[in-house]
């Protein structure tokens, strides 16, 4: 059912925790399924240096959770901003289809981290 990445990353998360000083902080959620997705930002000169995440959710929404992050980081935002939900089920090898729509909210959460960010900081 799910990719040898998904487990991967659901059994060795990547970049699981919370940054106290975070530049930036999205959370999303959906409520029908109970996945809960918390995504912290360090930004220096545009670019994400630093970025952790806690998820309450299934294997599928940790793994989601996980990749993202290692996805984003040394990225600027304009970069990170371009990552979508599709990407980072494509980069865990795919999702099962009942998984795309309630676990899949990594990028968003990245997005909202991003947007709660330049609220901050305008250019």
């Amino acid at each position: 059912m799910y990719s040898d990445k998904v487990m991967d990353h659901f059994s060795n998360p990547r970049n699981v925790g919370e940054i106290e000083d975070a530049d930036g902080v999205g959370e999303v959620g959906n409520a029908s399924c109970g996945d809960i997705m918390k995504i912290f930002l360090k930004v220096e000169d545009n670019v994400i240096k630093d970025i952790k995440f806690k998820t309450f959710g299934c294997g599928a929404a940790i793994a989601t959770s996980s990749m993202v992050t290692e996805m984003a980081i040394g990225k600027t935002l304009d970069e990170a901003l371009e990552l979508t939900n599709a990407a980072v089920a494509e980069a865990l090898d795919g999702l099962p289809a009942q998984k795309m729509h309630c676990s899949n909210l990594a990028a968003d959460a990245l997005h909202e981290a991003i947007k709660d960010y330049q609220s901050k900081h305008p250019a």
